[in-house]
């Protein structure tokens, strides 16, 4: 389906763009009179594609929701855990391949625009970052995933996560304070900074958010193996 491919795509496209954007714009700005970590910087437009990504997922699944498309997959393939493993390996595997390309892209094009504050792949946790930053993407894909299959609707799941990504993350986190750090998102992202002082470290942040994608894809999982067509 178009949309399906045209969410993978933007996932590339949208972070691109954004990256462009604020590192022509204000990138060098920014960094001579920031002290904020410069690694973590330079993946600041995966905020955007990260949307893309659920996206991505949720209408990858919620295709199947369509005009009795699962009843025509499950005579194809009756036994319901294998279709929805090939399905969730298909998904994660373009969104992983995706986010990969998309994580190390966004980081050489916005150095080009930084000058003298250009970083490289060998300043302090680039290169783990940039590997990181396409799992994360992969795995936020999966977790979109997972929620449409349960409760069958694109629309329903991106109306909820989006704004929780966007909006509600940040208000929990000034509530909640550290507890927020366990949320998929903000656990996730901990892998795009270069020091970790305190909170969750680079690869536990990304164990958490796998935790999360593996829940809803468990959850998804139930509901495809349970519930009629």
């Amino acid at each position: 389906m178009r949309s399906v491919s045209g969410s993978l795509m933007s996932v590339f496209g949208a972070t691109l763009c954004i990256t462009v954007l604020v590192f022509a714009s204000v990138g060098q700005a920014e960094a001579s009179g920031a002290t904020d970590d410069p690694v973590f910087s330079a993946f600041y437009a995966l905020n955007f594609g990260q949307i893309a990504a659920l996206a991505f997922g949720a209408t990858a699944v919620s295709s199947e929701f369509l005009d009795g498309a699962l009843r025509i997959s499950f005579a194809a393939v009756p036994r319901r855990g294998l279709l929805y493993g090939c399905k969730m390996l298909v998904v994660g595997g373009l969104a992983l391949g995706v986010g990969l390309i998309t994580s190390f892209t966004t980081f050489f094009v916005g150095q080009l625009f930084m000058g003298d504050y250009a970083i490289s792949l060998g300043h302090a946790g680039a290169l783990r970052a940039a590997f990181g930053g396409g799992i994360y993407l992969g795995l936020m894909a999966l977790f979109a995933a997972g929620l449409t299959a349960l409760l069958r609707s694109a629309v329903a799941v991106l109306s909820l996560l989006i704004p929780f990504i966007l909006i509600v993350s940040f208000v929990i986190g000034d509530i909640a304070g550290d507890t927020a750090r366990f949320l998929p998102d903000q656990a996730g992202q901990s892998v795009l900074h270069a020091h970790h002082e305190a909170g969750l470290g680079p690869w536990t942040g990304l164990a958490v958010t796998a935790g999360w994608a593996g829940l809803a894809l468990l959850a998804g999982w139930w509901s495809m193996s349970r519930r009629d067509a």
